[in-house]
């Protein structure tokens, strides 16, 4: 009887190792593949103090084009010269012609194969306000918009661009009204839940309590008597 348990056991041992030393032996043959990339990239979006996703938008400009330096603008327009002709009576290239574009309608330059979109963003015409947008980030505004251009990023240099750009016209739009630099600055002000975000971390905490700076008198205190300088019995 103790025979057999000891076969069994010397069995059951051999198997164990056996298994353990195949194991080790089996990580030496096959190295393991560590992946150079996530199979999956989750992208963080930016919110906002109440949890909703922040819209970002571009700086209102309208007050601005009044007063800006048009030859400024003229520069910046050098960087849309490989695509648009801005002249007057300039052919169609990569880009539609710009001349007269301020106040005009979208998709409107004759001979040009539009994406045929522009119109489902804010309108048929090419507003101050609607060229603020679309200049900032052409592809935030329009993402099926033939338009590689990345943007102009400073909202002086918009500004800027946009008045060099209602200067090329054989009639210039008005400037803006104040009631549409009023709506402009509305449309693009930042989301109340990032404002109140913003007010509410910027308020002092009024929660505290004030102390009392005043100690409650002590009663039943024994009187003293000042001629002799001893304490009376209390009454």
């Amino acid at each position: 009887m103790n025979m057999k348990s000891n076969i069994a056991f010397a069995a059951i041992l051999s198997a164990g190792l056996l298994a353990m030393v195949s194991g080790k032996f089996g990580q030496y043959l096959v190295a393991p593949h560590h992946l150079e990339k996530d199979a999956v990239t989750v992208e963080a979006t930016e919110t906002t103090g109440g949890g909703a996703a922040a819209v970002a938008m571009p700086e209102p400009i309208l007050a601005m084009i009044a007063s800006a330096d048009i030859e400024r603008g003229k520069g910046v327009a050098k960087a849309c010269a490989a695509c648009h002709h801005i002249e007057k009576g300039g052919a169609n290239g990569v880009g539609p012609g710009l001349y007269g574009v301020v106040g005009n309608q979208k998709q409107a330059h004759p001979g040009y194969a539009y994406s045929g979109t522009l119109n489902k963003q804010g309108g048929d015409v090419w507003t101050y306000e609607e060229l603020n947008k679309f200049l900032w980030k052409p592809k935030a505004y329009d993402k099926e918009t033939k338009m590689t251009y990345a943007g102009v990023k400073k909202a002086e240099d918009r500004a800027a661009l946009i008045a060099y750009l209602r200067s090329m016209d054989d009639a210039p739009q008005a400037m803006p009204s104040q009631g549409e630099i009023d709506q402009e600055a509305k449309d693009l002000a930042p989301p109340v839940a990032e404002a109140a975000g913003q007010a509410s971390a910027a308020a002092p905490d009024a929660a505290a309590a004030p102390k009392d700076a005043t100690a409650p008198a002590a009663k039943d205190a024994a009187p003293v008597d000042a001629a002799k300088g001893e304490e009376k019995p209390a009454q």
